[in-house]
Formats: structure tokens, C-alpha cells, sequence
């Protein structure tokens, strides 16, 4: 592709603004179709495995597995994407796998064939998110960042709102199965617009020789210093599909299992709907006032949510409230790493920065959800709730710790 070329596709800004390009526009709605996908798959998991047969902690495995097996294959698609010069190419084969993955569950008659699908589907996620997110932060200048970021996150949202909201709709009409199989299109959707719309800038190989584990090493040491806390926050933070679980469990007594479901479906789009709301807000929030800040702030919003569960009995709105300030501290978390990961990791690293990134929140998403259904299913929910809870306490305080090291780092556009 042409210099020329290259500036033309990123200068198409649908609203005048000058960092929504054609590359974050597409980028954005790539990630739209793809959360429509599986989300309408997610929203519909807890109780399709209920009506499988499976015991409490499959799901619990299945979550933990399938996101460490995704972030860790991060790792090695944002190394080799950076070695390369074929972010974009890496990216597409993702988007592809991730677009297949419905087709295993929807002809699962166990649980293991759950695992295996969603695994499949999670390593295309792996394999496809380091080097999207290496073209998105180059597509743009570094003060608007935080803005890139959380117009992308905001799209992944929308879609993660728009697909259960489908799934709701037709389940009752076509069944389970039959809306796993119609989740195979948005999924072909975000490939085709990936592949249209996102013009990768200067893709040139890194020409990095060195191996995997030495690149690694040669990340930047404040880096790695944030890592650390974002890896400790990262064992509090289960998948939120086990708070599907939680609420038809604890709602069913009162509300019947089948109303029980449908509660807990319509308390996860509150959740996303939150999170689409607030990504773009903390974003430009901390491309203002400091994305650490912000982010601080986002792990504290965890905080008094897992706090929020041991305290409240079995309330539907008690558990929206609830739910929703789980949207909105994930909306801090996912905008804001990323942008903090951008800010300390120069371009020519930085597909292997955010596979680092991954790679350690995949660590604390594979203990956090297998240990979350043990404690859930050996133990109780208050017992796993307070384990999450000291968990997200000692990362905010590691994050805090890591900033205060360097205050004479000014924020950007403060």
C-alpha cells in the first residue's frame, strides 16, 4: 500500500473528529458484529448447560480454560504480528475462528464439546486481539488514545448488548440451538468489515531477532511494574458469564427457573448496556484528567461491587444495580489497560505489549473463574464473592503503589 493510500484511509472521520478514522470506525464495527455473536451464544451458556446435565463448576472450567487459552496464544500472535509486518493478517484468521466458534455448541451434546468450541472460538480472540489493538493505537496521535479505545470498546458493547437482546427474542420461537447456528453470521459480518475497513499503517516487519522470551524481557520495566498489579486484579475478575449463573440460582426460588433465566439474561444487557455507555467516557476521561487515575478509580468500582453481592439478598433491582457497576468498572478496566499499555510501550513492541497485557489477564481470568466455581460449589457465593473482593482491594492498591513511583510522569492533556 502507498503512503497515499495509507493517509486517505485514515483520514475518513464520519463525525469531523480527527481521530475517528476509517480505522477506528471499522475497527469499532468489526467488533460490534463479533460481540453480537457470541454474546448471543454467552447469554444463553449457563442454562443451556443446566439443561445438559452439566455440574456447577463446567462452567466455571470452561470460562477459565477458553479465556487462558486465548491470552495466552496473545501472547504469541502479538510477538510474531510485530516480527512479521502481518497484523492485519493475524487479525483476519482470528476474526474467522471467533466467527466458527457458534457451530460447535450449536451440535454439543456434552459439556467437554462446550469447552472444546469455546476454546476454539477463544484462541481466534487470542490470535486477532494484540494485533488489532497494535493498527488501532497506530491509527491515531497518542493524546487520543484513550478515545480510540473507548470508541472500539464502546462498539464491542453495543454488540454484546444487541446479541442477547436477539438471542432473548428468537429462543422462545426457534430454540436453543437454532440461534447458536444464526450466531454463525454477525460472526462472517466482522470478518468482511475487519477486512474492508481497516487499512493497516506502516506494516513493516519489526526486523526483532530476538526470541520470544527475550523480547519479553526487553518490555519497558515500568511495564512490567503495572503487569503486576493488573495480574493481582486479574484473580478477582471471573467471567461475568458466572453471573448469569449466580442470578438464576439465587432468583430461582422466588421467580421460577424459567423466569429465573430470563432475569438473569436481561441482568447481563443491563451490564453491557452500562459498559457500552461508560467506555468512551473513560476514555476521553483519561486522555483528560490521567488514564492511571482513571483506572484506579475503575478497580475501586470492583471493589464495592463484590462487597455489594455478600450484602444484598435476592433482589431483582438490587442486581441491577449491582450488575451495572460490574459494567461499568469492566468498561474502565478494558479501555483504559489498553491505553496505559499503549502510552508505556513504543509502536514497534507494542502487538507484543498488548499479548503481554493479555497473557497476564488471561492468568488471572483462568484461576479467577475455575476458583470462583469451586468456591461457588464447594464453599458458597459469599465465600467466592469476598476472595474476589480481597483480590480487586490488593490489585488497586499494587496500581496505586506502581503510579505513585512516578510522579513526575505527566498525564496526558491534563
Amino acid at each position: 500500500m502507498t503512503k497515499g493510500k495509507e493517509d486517505k484511509s485514515q483520514q475518513f472521520s464520519p463525525q469531523g473528529n480527527p481521530w475517528l478514522n476509517r480505522t477506528v470506525f471499522g475497527a469499532g464495527i468489526a467488533s460490534f458484529f463479533s460481540d453480537l455473536s457470541h454474546e448471543a451464544v454467552t447469554v444463553l451458556l449457563p442454562s443451556f448447560m443446566l439443561l445438559i446435565g452439566a455440574p456447577v463448576y463446567a462452567l466455571g472450567m470452561i470460562e477459565g480454560i477458553s479465556d487462558g487459552a486465548s491470552s495466552f496464544m496473545k501472547l504469541f500472535s502479538g510477538h510474531y504480528a510485530d516480527r512479521m509486518g502481518k497484523r492485519k493478517g493475524f487479525a483476519l484468521f482470528g476474526y474467522l475462528s471467533t466467527a466458527v466458534f457458534p457451530l460447535f455448541l450449536a451440535i454439543a451434546a456434552s459439556w467437554p464439546m462446550v469447552l472444546f468450541g469455546r476454546v476454539v472460538g477463544w484462541i481466534g480472540r487470542g490470535i486477532r486481539g494484540p494485533p488489532r489493538d497494535a493498527i488501532l493505537a497506530k491509527s491515531v496521535e497518542e493524546r487520543h488514545l484513550g478515545k480510540a479505545f473507548g470508541f472500539h470498546r464502546a462498539g464491542d458493547t453495543l454488540g454484546a448488548i444487541a446479541g442477547p437482546l436477539i438471542a432473548l427474542a428468537l429462543v422462545g420461537s426457534v430454540g436453543v440451538r437454532e440461534v447458536f447456528w444464526l450466531a454463525i453470521i454477525p460472526g462472517f459480518f466482522a470478518l468482511l468489515s475487519f477486512w474492508l475497513l481497516v487499512s493497516e499503517k506502516s506494516p513493516a516487519p519489526s526486523g526483532e531477532k530476538r526470541t520470544l522470551i527475550s523480547s519479553v524481557r526487553a518490555l519497558p520495566a515500568r511495564f512490567m511494574q503495572f503487569l503486576s498489579a493488573v495480574l493481582v486484579f486479574g484473580i478477582a475478575d471471573f467471567s461475568h458469564t458466572l453471573l448469569i449463573a449466580f442470578a438464576i440460582v439465587s432468583l430461582t426460588p422466588s421467580l421460577g427457573f424459567v423466569s429465573a433465566t430470563a432475569a438473569g439474561a436481561a441482568l447481563y444487557v443491563v451490564r453491557n448496556i452500562v459498559y457500552a455507555i461508560a467506555s468512551y467516557p473513560f476514555g476521553a476521561l483519561g486522555d483528560r484528567f490521567g488514564r492511571w487515575t482513571m483506572l484506579i478509580g475503575g478497580y475501586s468500582m470492583a471493589v464495592v461491587a463484590f462487597l455489594g453481592f455478600i450484602v444484598s439478598p435476592p433482589d431483582l433491582i438490587l442486581y441491577g444495580i449491582l450488575f451495572a457497576l460490574c459494567g461499568a468498572f469492566i468498561a474502565a478496566e478494558d479501555t483504559l489497560e489498553s491505553a496505559v499499555a499503549a502510552e508505556l510501550v513504543e509502536d514497534r513492541s507494542r502487538g507484543l505489549g498488548f499479548g503481554v497485557l493479555a497473557t497476564v489477564n488471561g492468568i488471572g481470568d483462568l484461576v479467577s473463574s475455575i476458583l470462583m466455581g469451586l468456591i461457588w460449589a464447594f464453599v458458597g457465593y459469599t465465600a467466592g464473592f469476598l476472595f474476589a473482593a480481597i483480590f480487586a482491594t490488593t490489585g488497586m492498591l499494587l496500581l496505586i503503589g506502581v503510579h505513585a513511583k512516578d510522579p513526575s510522569r505527566p498525564e496526558p492533556d491534563k
